[in-house]
Formats: structure tokens, sequence, C-alpha cells
């Protein structure tokens, strides 16, 4: 069979059915010929079986070199994990679910597996291939674990088929496309054929939009993409900061790290400069505080405006009742759109030039059975954390923006913030609003119920910060953490806005408290858990219009105001000073002051002033004879003054 590779709009994620020897496989590999490599997930155990060894044997054959075969052994919580784990660069083909489904037989909760699976291949972020048997077109099997299966299977090719794109029917080798992402009811602009001379472009919805609205073009942020970690310290060996031995030791991250403050004596010159700013009114008001907290960070008393921020978007899902009203397939969209430049972090981070960087991170357990994840994913995710804030400021970075994506992250961040300061988790979940507007009172209830059988399930237990985060949090609050930690060693100030960014700053506080001097809450949004945690931290909201588009946007909204109050600080002139005495012409001549003091004052006054100076100048009971002024008579003879 041959077939010319990938087709083109058939999307990321494909479901191949198909019949015994139909040819489902080998089409499904063809769809990857030109991949330069493929993981291929191998779900079926082979055992004692001779005849199906041998055709699991072709199989392989067949298969370029470049290929990677990793079986699962059986196991169906394999297969999620490596769906979810998967990183955008690589391809993913799974053949075939018919040897996943048979290991759910002897287990319970398969349907739910059956669900999970279904989320796992809309959160994947690789390009993936799916390989089905399709045993609906028969007999009904002769046996109950033959109906079993058949009815299984007949589930779970249901529920992949509508987490994928597209989904396409082998017989006699012959593919049928049932789906495309081209069909009339997708979200996407049908192309109009072309006009002699007439030259057909393409655009994204947003910048369709965005051109409707007000003709500008669509800037693209930059997207980084991220680099492996590197053994051999960073710059920061060569910077003023008090966690050097740290990093050059191997970055240990435990309680009591020795960490920068920011500069208190640029702060209280950068208040002393505000106060003379020749500005009406009553100056910058609140945001004055942006730019003390900018002169701490820079240690200048006039900081500039930042000119390179960077947003870490993390994306990592949560399992269990902390998810309710969420869903793996929303977050991946979410990640992908910031990606492309599009949704509104997408939007906002090309708008305001911030570097854009999606953190993917491993997903976590049902915190109301089982830990979130282990010490040594935590241990990872902080040092994971810590190296993004290093190469960040390796790269010229000046301020980093927190952002998260993941589902159920909103509700195991409330976990945290209510260990560590004991407030009651309704009173810190903030409601649960559908893509429909509506409001889900029972995803509500739901997540309540997740987060309080997580901390009955810790209780009595005294919670060191990354127990608690492998307990509670989960890797995506772990790097969050870790990036606070990071920056603080660089002396680089991180922007917060929504649950995930303050309890991470819990986190990192009790790890290096002085941490939170380094974090800056743009918005809090009303939200109950991060109202109460920026209250706990000491970071009040710098500005109040309580955006719902997703924690990092808030941010992204305020940046620019915050951009302005550093230029109107640094460029508005100062007041004239103040003067102690008057201007030097309108003082008059010491000469003639002195000479005026020196004068008598019969010569100037009458006779009771030329007494009263006397009576002064003699301060005695004896009588003071004043000398008469005398007067000449009409004849010229003087004659005393009667």
């Amino acid at each position: 069979m041959s077939h010319d590779g990938w087709p083109s709009h058939i999307g990321a994620r494909v479901l191949v059915l198909g019949g015994i020897r139909s040819g489902k496989s080998e089409f499904a590999e063809s769809l990857l010929s030109n991949a330069p490599s493929v993981r291929y997930l191998a779900t079926a155990v082979i055992g004692d079986d001779e005849a199906f060894a041998a055709r699991v044997a072709a199989h392989r054959q067949r298969r370029p070199q470049s290929w990677l075969t990793v079986p699962t052994e059986g196991d169906p919580a394999m297969l999620l994990g490596a769906l979810v784990e998967a990183l955008p660069e690589e391809t993913l083909l799974v053949d075939d679910l018919g040897g996943w489904a048979a290991a759910l037989l002897a287990a319970d909760g398969a349907e739910q597996r059956v669900r999970e699976l279904a989320d796992a291949v809309r959160a994947c972020r690789a390009r993936l291939v799916l390989v089905s048997p399709e045993v609906g077109l028969s007999v009904v099997p002769p046996t109950e674990a033959g109906v079993r299966f058949a009815d299984l299977l007949g589930l779970t090719n249901q529920a992949v088929a509508a987490a994928c794109d597209s989904v396409v029917l082998v017989v006699a080798g012959q593919p049928s496309w049932l789906r495309r992402p081209g069909a009339p009811d997708a979200l996407e602009t049908p192309e109009v054929p072309a006009t002699a001379g007439a030259k057909v472009t393409t655009a994204s919805p947003a910048e369709k939009a965005a051109a409707a609205v007000a003709n500008v073009p669509v800037v693209s942020p930059e997207v980084v993409v991220p680099t492996p970690a590197v053994a051999t310290p960073s710059q920061a060996l060569h910077e003023r900061t008090q966690a050097l031995p740290i990093v050059a030791t191997g970055l240990v991250i435990q309680p009591g790290m020795d960490l920068p403050i920011p500069d208190s004596d640029a702060r209280d010159a950068a208040r002393d400069h505000l106060n003379l700013l020749d500005i009406a009114g009553s100056g910058l008001g609140k945001l004055s505080e942006v730019v003390l907290f900018a002169a701490g960070a820079q240690s200048r008393a006039v900081p500039a405006p930042w000119r390179t921020p960077r947003l870490l978007l993390l994306h990592g899902d949560h399992a269990g009742g902390v998810t309710a009203g969420q869903s793996a397939a929303r977050s991946a969209r979410i990640a992908d759109e910031a990606r492309q430049g599009e949704g509104a972090i997408g939007l906002l981070a090309g708008e305001y030039a911030v570097s854009l960087q999606v953190v993917g991170t491993a997903a976590a357990g049902p915190v109301e059975f089982e830990p979130a994840t282990t010490l040594d994913v935590v241990e990872a995710a902080l040092r994971q954390g810590w190296q993004l804030a290093d190469e960040a400021a390796d790269s010229g970075v000046d301020l980093l923006i927190l952002g998260s994506c993941g589902a159920g992250a909103e509700a195991a961040a409330a976990a945290i913030v209510s260990a560590v300061t004991g407030a009651e988790v309704p009173a810190l979940l903030a409601r649960v609003v559908g893509p429909d507007g509506a409001v889900d009172d029972t995803a509500w209830m739901d997540r309540c119920a997740a987060v309080r059988d997580a901390l009955h399930r810790v209780r009595g237990r005294v919670l060191p910060p990354k127990e608690m985060l492998a307990e509670l949090g989960g890797a995506d609050l772990a790097v969050a953490a870790g990036v606070i930690l990071g920056a603080t060693a660089r002396r680089t100030p991180v922007l917060v806005d929504g649950p995930v960014g303050v309890a991470a700053g819990l986190i990192a506080r009790d790890l290096g408290s002085p941490s939170r001097l380094w974090l800056a809450m743009a918005d809090h949004g009303r939200h109950p858990t991060t109202v109460l945690a920026a209250d706990v931290l000491g970071v009040p909201p710098l500005v109040d219009v309580q955006p719902g588009l997703g924690e990092g946007t808030a941010s992204l909204l305020a940046l620019p105001l915050m951009r302005s109050a550093l230029t109107l600080a640094a460029a508005l002139p100062a007041l004239p000073p103040v003067l102690d005495a008057p201007p030097e012409h309108l003082q008059e001549p010491e000469a003639t002051q002195e000479s005026e003091a020196t004068q008598e004052p019969e010569a100037t006054q009458g006779p009771e002033a030329a007494a009263a100076v006397a009576e002064v100048d003699h301060p005695t009971d004896e009588p003071v004879t004043v000398a008469q002024p005398e007067t000449e008579h009409t004849d010229g003879r003087p004659s005393p003054v009667e």
C-alpha cells in the first residue's frame, strides 16, 4: 500500500479504525512516513501466543529504524501518562486500543478509564495517531467475555473519536474519512475560489477580528522554546546576590535560604523623588507603589520602565474532583492558542511586546485519594522553575509574569492556601462558571468536597513546604515556587495575579522569606484565594479591573499602566526649590540697614520717642534730662520751647 504521507488539514489527532487484516496499522504508519522520529506505543501483551508474536515481529520489521517502540506492558495508566507528558515536537503512534481495552476487562472503573483516555487524547500536545479495531460490524460475540470486550471497545472508540480531529475507517486497505477538520461544522473559514488575477490570503480568526475592529496588524508574541537544563552554573555566579553559594553548589532548595532583599535606600530615595515631582493634584496615587517597588528591585532612585518582560504560562493538569467544571482539552487549547499568538494571553503578549514561554509540567493525581505527586517530582520541578528564572535573567528579562491554565490548578492552589492559613475551603473557592456563562454550583461543591477530603487526608501532620507541594499542590505549583525563588536570587521582580501565583508565593516564602518582597500583585480579581494569600504575603493589588480572562492576563493588562507610571516618574520635572529668604533683588543693601540702625532717634523721631529710647539706654530710676530743641524768635534771639 502506498500513500503520500501525512495529509494536509487532518488535524493533530487522528483515529484510524478497521477490522482484522483491514490494513489499518499499515495505513496509520503511512501517515507518519515523513516524520523524522516516531514513538510507537505498543499496547498488546504477547504472552505465549506464537502466531501473535510473529505478527508483532512483522510489524516491527516494516517500521523505520528511527522509530522508538515503547511497550506499555498491559498497564492502561502508562498510555495515559505518555499522552499527557508528550512534547509538542514529538510524534506518537498508538497501536492499538484493542490491547489497551483488553487490559481493563479485569479491572474496576473501566468506564472512568475510558473518559480519562479521551481527556488525555485532548490534552496531548504531540502529533498523535491512534489505531483501534472496529468490532461492532460483526455478530454479537458468543461468550460473555467477548460481549464485555466488544461493549468496552465500542465505548472507547466513541470517546476517542470525539476527542480526535479526524477519524478514518480502513476497509480492505481503502481509507474512508469519516470526519476531518474541514467539515462544515468545524470552526474554520471555507476557502473561496480565486478569480482571475485575484490574490487569495488567509488569516486566523484573531487576525480577522483585529483587522475588522482596528484595521491594525496583529503582532504575535515572541514564543520562547524551552531549552534543556545545563549542568554548568549560569551567569548568576558573576552577579551580586546572597544566593551564590546555593547556585554554585548545585542549587539545594531548602527552608532558610539566604536570599537578597530589595534596596531599601533606593526605595526611600524614590519616595523623596516622587514628592518633588511637578504633578498637579495627588500625583501618581496608587501607582506610586509601582515606582517604589521597581526602585527597590533596580537599586535606583529613578527606576527605568520594564522593557523585556516574560510571561511563563504553566500548563499542568490535575485529576479528581478539583477539576470539576474544567477539562484538560480546554487547558490544552489555551496553551496552544498562546503559542500561536491567539487567545487572550497570546494577543495581549504580542500587543505589549512580552515574550511568552509555555511550561508543560507533569500531571497531578487526585488529591482527595492520594498525594498529588512524589517528593522527587517536587524537587525536580523546583529546580526546573529556578532554571527558568536563570534562563530568563541570562537573556535580559527584567520582569517575570506568572500565569496558569491547567485544569484543577485553581482548586489545588486553594488547598495550599487553606493548609497554610487555616482558612475554610468554601470561603476560598470562587464560583464555577461554565463555557456558556452559567454558574455551575454542582462543580463548585465537587471542588469543595475534593479539597476538604485532601485536607482531611493530611490532617494532624505538620507539612513542610516540599511535602505540602507533594501532598496537595503538584508539579505546576512547584515550578511556580521555583520560579519565584530563582527570580529572587537574580534580583528580578515577579508579577502575579491569581491563585497559583500567590499559593506558590506562600511556599516560596516558607523556603526563603525574602522572596515575598520581590512579588507584586497586578490585580487579585476579587478571587477569594488570591485576596487572602496576597494579604498574608503583604502584596496589595495595584489595579482593580477584575478581568476574568485567565491567570496571567490581569498582569498583561496592568503592564502598560505600570510602565507609564515609571515613565512619568523618570521624565517629569521637579518642583522649583523652596526659598529660605526673599530673592536677592528684593533685599535692601546692608549698608542702608546699618546706617538706619545707628541713626540718632532725635533726628528722626519726636521728643517722646527719644525719651523712650533714652530710658531704654539708661535703665535707672534717676530722672532723665531730655535736651529740648531750641527755636529762634522772630528777632533772632533763641527762645526755649514752652
